[in-house]
């Protein structure tokens, strides 16, 4: 038995590189599943990485590049020609090998195109006419359809025909002789009815069909709402062209969460966590570049008030903590915001609702925090003027913070632009501003 282990393979490579250790971990990696693999190698620094998957045997690889980031996917996809790209993407399903076709320069598809056989091609060329991020560009050709006046009896003798059904197959579709879509037919329905009993008496008529051209975000939450397993997916003419699946659906969930989470730092979604020095740090440099100029803004708005500080070093002392929690509060509200508008329930009939809502819980801290920043500032500088300043800045900020949360990703929405991608900066700088001005300007009228 090998005495490497999958925890400690790259912890053996690091330690020494020969024929003798290569073939270990040769032998130890292909015996892990394919997102086993993927792991490995997402989870190795790039020094690294292009061993390992030179090890992984070219059976699997096809199905372990799937699993891989699109950065990573990029990476060892850009080494190849068509012809071994072709070879890569063989047996795997249509979506998956479309998947991994987009991330290819468009120059560089006809080569890999070309390469496949010729049902491959054209079960892969009536996909990629869709935009990756719709029903269509998600969907799977490969289904079994069957027609409503065959018996259950039929249906079962068909299916013992093929050598496998397609995986995460939970339904049958029923279909017209133009393929027009009519309904599903449950496994569990076909198994337990009689063979007697026609398609027609036993196949599900209500079901949610998606339309090709939804977005990929909405066809997660028909997925969310309804427990689906798999869907079929239809034209303008409710002609059947493939199924959606559940792992697809997954995969989008996670790609929105990553995009979420990554966007409000100013990262690509597509970041790699072991991505070089020359790639990371001019992604990171350009939002640092962004924030700077808000910092520059906000800056400037203090400026004005330079012969108010002059005169009270306490209010430099304090200044901070207004802003502070006018971006806090800001920022739960845009986090609510922007999820409630990923799973689709920020509608316009809705906003009103909870602009009001935002609105009221912001002035409630905001009143909550000016009496205890209020009392502690009264004990810590002797100074009732500057609790008073402080109070009324605190409860100002929040209900302005609320407000912006509240507004702004609908704003940015409407006009393309990413909520979670320009929402926490421009929110921070509105925060920061009014903080500021409204701080600095009640203890310029008070204090002069």
């Amino acid at each position: 038995m090998s005495n490497i282990t999958e925890n400690n393979l790259l912890a053996k490579l690091g330690t020494t590189i020969d024929s003798v250790t290569l073939n270990q971990v040769r032998h130890i990696l292909n015996n892990l599943a394919p997102p086993d693999v993927a792991h490995q190698l997402e989870t190795a620094p790039p020094k690294f990485r292009r061993i390992l998957w030179e090890l992984v045997d070219p059976e699997i690889s096809g199905e372990v590049i799937q699993e891989l980031s699109d950065e990573i996917q990029i990476e060892f996809l850009n080494e190849m020609d068509g012809a071994e790209v072709a070879s890569l993407t063989e047996g795997l399903d249509v979506d998956d090998i479309v998947d991994i076709l987009q991330q290819l320069p468009d120059q560089v598809i006809p080569e890999v195109l070309k390469a496949m056989s010729v049902q491959d091609r054209h079960r892969v060329e009536s996909v990629l006419t869709y935009n990756e991020d719709t029903a269509g560009g998600l969907m799977d050709t490969e289904v079994i359809t069957v027609r409503p006046d065959i018996t259950v009896d039929v249906v079962l003798r068909y299916l013992r025909r093929f050598e496998e059904i397609p995986d995460t197959t939970d339904n049958l579709f029923v279909v017209s002789r133009k393929d027009v879509f009519l309904g599903n037919l449950p496994l569990g329905k076909l198994l337990t009815s009689s063979p007697t009993t026609t398609v027609r008496e036993v196949m599900n008529t209500e079901v949610q069909a998606i339309h090709v051209n939804l977005t990929d975000s909405d066809v997660a939450q028909l997925f969310q709402r309804y427990d689906l397993v798999s869907a079929p997916v239809v034209d303008d003419q409710n002609h059947l062209l493939g199924r959606i699946t559940i792992d697809d659906v997954v995969d989008v969930i996670v790609e929105d969460a990553d995009h979420s989470l990554l966007a409000m730092a100013g990262l690509s979604d597509t970041e790699d966590t072991f991505s070089s020095i020359g790639r990371t740090a001019p992604r990171r440099a350009l939002w640092l570049g962004v924030n700077l100029v808000t910092a520059i803004l906000a800056s400037t708005a203090i400026s004005v008030f330079e012969a108010t500080l002059d005169k009270v070093v306490a209010l430099a002392i304090l200044m901070p903590i207004v802003a502070s929690m006018g971006g806090v509060a800001g920022s739960q509200t845009l986090t609510v915001m922007i999820r409630g508008m990923a799973l689709g329930q920020v509608e316009r009939s809705n906003l009103p609702w909870l602009l009001s809502k935002e609105f009221t819980v912001g002035a409630v801290n905001g009143l909550l925090y000016a009496l205890v920043v209020g009392a502690v500032v009264s004990l810590w500088f002797q100074d009732i003027t500057m609790a008073l300043i402080i109070g009324l800045a605190m409860a100002i900020n929040l209900m302005a913070a609320a407000l912006t949360g509240t507004l702004l990703p609908v704003l940015l929405r409407s006009i393309k632009i990413d909520p979670a991608l320009a929402g926490s900066v421009i929110l921070t700088t509105v925060t920061d501003i009014v903080g500021f001005v409204s701080f600095l300007g009640l203890a310029a009228v008070f204090l002069a």
